[in-house]
């Protein structure tokens, strides 16, 4: 019966069908609650037909409780919302819709209806085409003409003038040409078909104007200050009117506030004028709607006479500013309106404003109150700083007398205003079409109410009804039209005019006369689906003439469906109370009258209801914290399920911090702007549940506001404030800053601290100052931006109280004396031209005081002995008077070198990397100074070992104060060392003492470098290392000790000494399942030094965890394939990340790659395949793990390189959060990096190669939230995972191809030799040719002693040294070659040269191949 209701029957019926489909479920009180509310409103319109009156009845009974429903006992505070109001709106027509009248449907016969027109009073914009809408509906489709000022409308005769097909839309064009304003006039459209004519409103059509403002001079506006004033705007008429606004010339808005403001008139009203009010000119504003222009009138001079023309702005809104200005207060007076008495006069449903301007000093406060009652809190609002009172809607109780207070200091008045509402027509009863058979009988009904009553006038199809043709079957009696026994020929279009003097209504309503056996106007056998317990409606839409009877039946059973849990409403739809299981079923509906019978059927299934079972609940949190709100939903399964959020009634944005899974909301990082109300709204196709939680976050304090300052004293100020929001955390404290414009304009001071409980202090203040406020909130979450500024005040100034501190006296040179103080800040000042008085006397000679006047904070005396006492004064002084007299500061005139140098020094070696010095002090005279600290100067002057390059470069060790012996350390052992004395005071150094030499003794050596585990293939491992990089003395060989293991089983240790040359092993496996674990140090006389340790690779595809050393931490390593080459530093090959179980206080170490990745170690309980080795290069270290509910950092990241390694991290802290990266050596040299949140990845640089380094980030502002400490080590310069270059081909070519060279070469000086050239001879050679350094590979030297070794043939002295037995022939001595140079870490700086090949030819015995270089010179 969708079809079959009112005009707008339609609309209404799918706002019903909202309801039906049990979007929300309200309670018996809700439904008595809109039961009232539709009675309420029924009133005011129209009286109740006994239809809707039990239709209200109906709706105030309470349903039963059901089991499942959700209205079981008390319902959670979050469970359920009550339904917004446009639900109570939707209920409320849909029963209105359900008694509506008939609609025909549009295939049948019937007369015109006005479906679509313009406004009563149609304001057009001249620059556009006018259209006037006029659209019906009828059957045969309606024709169209118009009237204009009551007279017939030529639309033919005017070629502008046009209207549109099949419609009576007017369009006037004035393309080519036309003034709009000859078109203004009333119009009015007819709608006619051979059944009848409709007419609309009479539309009243005008044109906008903006008329120009009217030039004129305006002369400057003299006011008295403390007077009011009133500016008058007087803006020219427009249509519609104009809105005003007051600006500058400048276009600056003009601040109002209670003391000016702008009336509704459109003029500006001054309580009372103040000096700075003629700081900017006045101009009047017009801004027309339609146009969309701005009229501006020429601009108000205003000059204020005052009795004080210095504007003091401290004074600015100050309650004291007026008697402090000498203006006289005065008791209040109307502005507007005059008088003491006005009336006013409003329709009724428009809205009343009352306004109340006075003037008075100081300026007046203004209430309202309404006579013989309270004003309307539901309507009535105050605006414009209480001047105006308007209430909304206004209806005839708002009637009365209103009276606005005007009150000062000084005393009140008061202005009472008498309303009276009145009313255009407005129905009571709208005549409805009316639809009948043959012979039946039926009446039009137009009643309208009014101030004063209306009229009633009735028309027939556009003609006045006494003027029609006489119908006995017609009758009019006042408001009522009665029809008896109609026929066809009663069918016709009636019109109802009623109006008084505010305005009118006209009602179009037909009788059509019909003969139509019923039919359904629905879609047959449709498909409902409703939700278990909702209250639902089954519509059978139906027609038919005379109106049928509607029955209906379920599941073919053949009783009618009325009464119970059933009712049937006038038009045809079935009402099922509350939905059960059992109502699930096929209903039919039955229409009959005497000319037939008609059928539908509508097929019900009842689903649950969608429920959310758990809620999320209220919540607190910390700012940066993590918060889960949960939303656990039971829903029908065959209903698909959507789960959205809201956040404050709006759709929730789910950014990068949230999380939505599908029973919960997660926030991570909780920011301020996350705290409101979280509404989880479950919903399907056909109901939703909702549930909502708030979301305290406790957050720093909003700023405090409204600064100002009172009870204005010399020396003190009292300061008030309004708190800011402390945003869930109670406010602890308030801090008072003040700024000053003279000595550090710009700059703020703390003042003073106060509790966080007030909100006003008396501050202290000092003399000649202009301060400026502001306050700083503080709670436990942190402090407040600060608030604007106050208003300035200054103080009065005053001699100064006190003097300038940190006074000292120094010598910049040996004749001067430079005396510095520390400056007075603007509150120590006490008034202007701030100086100071500086005298200073030799000490104990009792000469007089010099002084000199200074405005710096330095003045230096020149002329001075060296070195010699001085008192020292600094007062202060303005133009108000001196400060108290100072108290004298010791200070000193300048120093000299040093005269003389330590004496008797004595040097005792105390091991192989310190001394002890002894000395003799000097005199105090010969100091000329303050003797700061005693200084020894020392320098590697050589190495025990020969051809060792050293730095000579010249380092100290300083020994403070008055001392007489010291001990120098870290110096190198095996080295001869020179060094010297010296004095140093605050001028530099003394004299040097005579020369000390000494000697360290041997020492043992560091650890052997780059030390390489290879393993080829599964039979043998090969070891590769290079010699220490400080020997520290003579090395006499190397000590490799290694043990099998495999697992928890460890076998027996074997130990290997090796030659000082050797620098290879290969070791044959005997179980190629173990694995084998390398320890390898140097030895030199003294003893082994400094062990490094190595493991070779685990076995392809090893499956079983293998032990590891108790000091190296678990770490995650790939599955590794097999190889042919691995080198133990190395994984060649990762195919699958593997973790490990971690100790939270054990650290992760870093596994080493082939490349640079970032390994993982997460969190987990599975037990994998692990290798443990130590930190190697060209590693990366990632800490995996879940994120944290507080604040916290993980899933630090590690990529280093050789001297650099980008840092990256997670963690959930705010926005701008500042961190610190913090990492240490194996020096234990700790290095801090502060880093803002944003700026990821972090690059620490300046890191040394083949370094381990451990490392964690931190807070800057809680140094215990810090992420778990990792470890890991840069790369080296050698690259453990290079393929051997040996085996390269190119390398292979190279070596040929300078073979060749050399041979050619050693040929040519073959030749010459014969000739008599003089070359190096070999002679007497025991030692067989030497095999290839190994160092040849990778391009480094051997930079030990070669003429040290204990070669065949020689000797060792006691003393360490040999003694040759043979000639030491070599190209040196034919000038063909020099010594190699080293530098002090033993790196090769020197060429490379014949004497090397000779050196290496009788020193390395223990190497597989033989030098291609030395096979040539035996050649030769």
């Amino acid at each position: 019966m969708n079809q079959t209701m009112a005009p707008s029957g339609e609309r209404l019926i799918d706002l019903c069908a909202i309801w039906d489909a049990g979007v929300y479920l309200p309670s018996a009180a809700w439904n008595r609650a809109s039961s009232g509310v539709a009675r309420k409103r029924l009133n005011e319109a129209e009286k109740l037909s006994a239809v809707q009156e039990a239709q209200l009845k109906r709706l105030e009974v309470t349903r039963p409780r059901v089991l499942g429903s959700r209205e079981q006992g008390q319902v959670p505070r979050m469970a359920r919302q009550p339904p917004p109001p446009w639900v109570h709106a939707a209920f409320l027509l849909c029963l209105l819709s359900l008694g509506g009248a008939i609609e025909i449907p549009m295939d049948l016969t019937q007369p015109p209806t006005i479906t679509k027109q313009s406004a009563k009073d149609h304001i057009v914009d001249p620059r556009d085409n006018i259209l006037i809408e006029c659209e019906a509906k009828g059957n045969p489709a309606p024709s169209f003409h118009w009237t204009r000022n009551s007279r017939f409308f030529n639309i033919a005769k005017d070629p502008r003038v046009s209207m549109r097909r099949r419609s009576g839309t007017l369009v006037i064009d004035f393309r080519s040409g036309g003034r709009p304003e000859e078109y203004e006039g009333e119009y009015q459209c007819f709608a006619r078909n051979k059944f009848g004519t409709a007419l609309s409103n009479r539309i009243r059509l005008q044109v906008s104007k903006s008329p120009l403002w009217p030039k004129e001079n305006l002369d400057p506006v003299v006011v008295q200050e403390g007077a009011p004033l009133t500016l008058q705007c007087n803006p020219p008429p427009g249509l519609p009117s104009p809105v005003i606004f007051w600006m500058s010339s400048s276009m600056e808005p003009i601040t109002q506030d209670k003391r000016v403001s702008q009336g509704h008139n459109g003029d500006l009203y001054f309580s009372n004028v103040m000096l700075q009010d003629m700081q900017t000119d006045y101009s009047c504003n017009a801004r027309f709607h339609f146009t969309h222009t701005i009229q501006q009138k020429n601009p108000f001079t205003l000059k204020v006479l005052t009795n004080h023309p210095y504007n003091d702005s401290s004074l600015r809104n100050h309650p004291d500013m007026y008697s402090a200005r000498g203006v006289a207060e005065r008791t209040p007076s109307f502005m507007y309106p005059q008088g003491t008495a006005s009336s006013q006069m409003v329709l009724r449903g428009m809205d009343l404003l009352l306004e109340c301007i006075a003037s008075g000093v100081p300026t007046p406060d203004i209430a309202w109150y309404k006579k013989g009652g309270d004003l309307p809190s539901d309507k009535a609002k105050f605006e414009n700083f209480n001047k105006a009172l308007r209430i909304t809607n206004v209806s005839e109780e708002d009637s009365g007398e209103y009276f606005c207070l005007a009150s000062n200091k000084m005393g009140s008045i008061r202005h009472t205003i008498s309303v009276r509402v009145k009313a255009a027509p407005y129905w009571l009863d709208e005549p409805k079409n009316l639809i009948l058979a043959p012979g039946e009988d039926g009446r039009l009904v137009c009643r309208a109410n009014g101030n004063p009553k209306p009229t009633v006038q009735w028309m027939v199809n556009g003609e006045p009804l006494q003027s029609a043709p006489p119908n006995p079957n017609r009758e009019v009696a006042g408001d009522t039209i009665i029809f008896r026994d109609t026929q066809i020929s009663s069918r016709a279009v009636y019109q109802c005019n009623t109006s008084n003097e505010h305005g009118y209504l006209l009602a179009n309503a037909f009788v059509s006369v019909l003969d139509v056996p019923p039919r359904m106007l629905s879609p047959r056998n449709q498909l409902i689906r409703v939700i278990l317990y909702n209250r639902t409606r089954l519509d059978c839409p139906f027609f038919g003439s005379p109106i049928p009877t509607l029955r209906w039946f379920k599941n073919g059973q053949g009783s009618n469906l009325d009464g119970g849990n059933y009712h049937v409403y006038e038009n045809g739809s079935l009402e099922i109370k509350m939905i059960r299981k059992e109502d699930q079923g096929i209903y039919t509906c039955v229409a009959t009258n005497i000319l037939g019978k008609a059928e539908n059927q509508v097929r019900l299934e009842v689903k649950d209801p969608t429920r959310i079972y758990r809620m999320p609940e209220d919540q607190v949190a910390r700012r940066g914290t993590t918060v889960q709100l949960e939303c656990r939903v039971k829903h029908d399964p065959s209903l698909k399920l959507t789960v959205s959020w809201l956040k404050d009634d709006e759709p929730l944005y789910i950014g990068n911090r949230m999380k939505k899974e599908d029973d919960s909301l997660t926030i991570f990082g909780v920011a301020e702007r996350d705290q409101g109300s979280y509404t989880c709204v479950a919903s399907t196709e056909l109901d939703q549940d909702l549930a909502k939680a708030y979301l305290t976050v406790l957050g720093r304090p909003d700023r405090p506001r409204d600064l100002e300052l009172t009870d204005l004293a010399e020396r003190s100020v009292r300061l008030t404030w309004i708190p800011g929001d402390a945003n869930n955390s109670p406010i602890t404290d308030y801090v008072v800053q003040f700024e000053e414009d003279q000595f550090q304009p710009g700059v703020w001071h703390d003042h003073s601290k106060y509790p966080g409980s007030v909100n006003s202090a008396v501050l202290r203040l000092s003399p000649y100052v202009n301060y400026q406020f502001r306050v700083i909130a503080i709670n436990e979450v942190g402090s407040s931006h600060p608030s604007l500024p106050s208003e300035r005040y200054r103080t009065s100034g005053a001699p100064p109280e006190s003097n300038p501190g940190d006074v000292k006296g120094e010598g910049t040179r040996k004749n001067n004396m430079e005396i510095t103080w520390t400056p007075m800040n603007a509150t120590s000042a006490f008034g202007p031209n701030l100086r100071y008085i500086v005298k200073w006397r030799r000490r104990e000679t009792r000469e007089a005081w010099n002084n000199v006047t200074v405005w710096g904070s330095r003045y230096v005396v020149g002329q001075t002995p060296v070195y010699v006492p001085y008192e020292i004064r600094v007062q202060a002084e303005n133009d108000f008077g001196k400060g108290p007299e100072p108290e004298s500061v010791i200070g000193y005139s300048g120093e000299d070198y040093p005269r003389a140098a330590p004496t008797e020094v004595k040097v005792r070696v105390m091991n192989s990397t310190a001394i002890s010095l002894q000395w003799n002090r000097v005199y105090s005279d010969t100091v000329q100074g303050q003797l700061r600290e005693y200084r020894a100067y020392y320098w590697r002057e050589s190495s025990l070992l020969k051809n060792l390059w050293v730095s000579q470069k010249r380092q100290q060790a300083s020994f403070p104060g008055d001392r007489l012996r010291g001990v120098v350390s870290r110096l190198f052992p095996y080295s001869n060392y020179k060094l010297e004395m010296v004095v140093v005071n605050g001028r530099g150094d003394g004299p040097r003492s005579e020369t000390k030499e000494f000697t360290t003794p041997e020492g043992v050596p560091s650890a052997p470098r780059r030390f390489r585990v290879r393993q080829p293939n599964l039979e043998t491992i090969n070891l590769e290392w290079d010699h220490p990089e400080h020997p520290n003395g003579i090395m006499i060989g190397y000590t490799l000790k290694y043990v099998a293991f495999n697992g928890t089983k460890v076998g027996k240790q074997i130990v290997e000494n090796f030659s000082p040359n050797q620098t290879k092993f290969t070791v044959q496996r005997t179980d190629p399942v173990s694995r084998y674990r390398f320890t390898l140090s140097a030895r030199t006389q003294v003893g082994s030094g400094e062990a490094v340790t190595e493991e070779s690779p685990a076995p392809p595809n090893e499956a079983t965890p293998t032990a590891a050393p108790p000091t190296l931490p678990p770490t995650t390593v790939g599955a590794t394939g097999a190889v042919s080459s691995t080198d133990a530093t190395a994984i060649a090959a990762t195919t699958e990340a593997t973790t490990v179980p971690i100790i939270p206080t054990v650290a992760p170490t870093t596994i080493a790659t082939t490349t640079t990745v970032a390994t993982t170690t997460t969190t987990t309980a599975a037990a994998t395949t692990t290798t443990e080795s130590p930190p190697t290069t060209t590693s990366g270290t990632k800490i995996h793990e879940s994120a944290p509910d507080e604040q916290s950092i993980w899933n630090v990241t590690v990529l280093p390189n050789s001297k650099w390694a980008n840092i990256t991290w997670k963690h959930n802290f705010g926005p701008g959060t500042d961190f610190v990266v913090e990492y240490i050596d194996s020096n234990h040299t700790k290095k801090t990096v502060p880093v803002k949140a944003q700026a990821q990845p972090i690059q620490l640089t300046d890191l040394y190669p083949g370094m381990t380094y451990t490392l964690r980030v931190y807070s800057r502002d809680n140094e215990g939230i810090s992420s778990t400490v990792i470890t890991f080590m840069t790369s080296t310069a050698y690259t453990n995972n290079q393929a051997d270059i040996a085996t390269q081909g190119w390398f292979i070519g190279l070596m040929c191809a300078i073979a060749l060279l050399v041979l050619i070469l050693l040929i040519v000086c073959f030749i010459k030799r014969s000739r008599g050239g003089k070359y190096p001879v070999r002679e007497k050679k025991d030692v067989p040719l030497g095999p290839e350094d190994p160092k040849e590979e990778d391009g480094s030297f051997d930079y030990s002693d070669e003429d040290n070794k204990p070669l065949q043939g020689s000797q060792t002295s006691l003393d360490g040294t040999i003694k040759q037995q043979e000639s030491d022939d070599s190209l040196v001595d034919y000038g063909e070659g020099g010594e190699g140079q080293f530098n002090e870490d033993g790196s090769f700086i020197g060429q490379y040269t014949v004497k090397k090949d000779k050196e290496e030819t009788e020193g390395n015995e223990s190497s597989e191949a033989t030098s291609p270089v030395n096979a040539i010179y035996s050649l030769a």
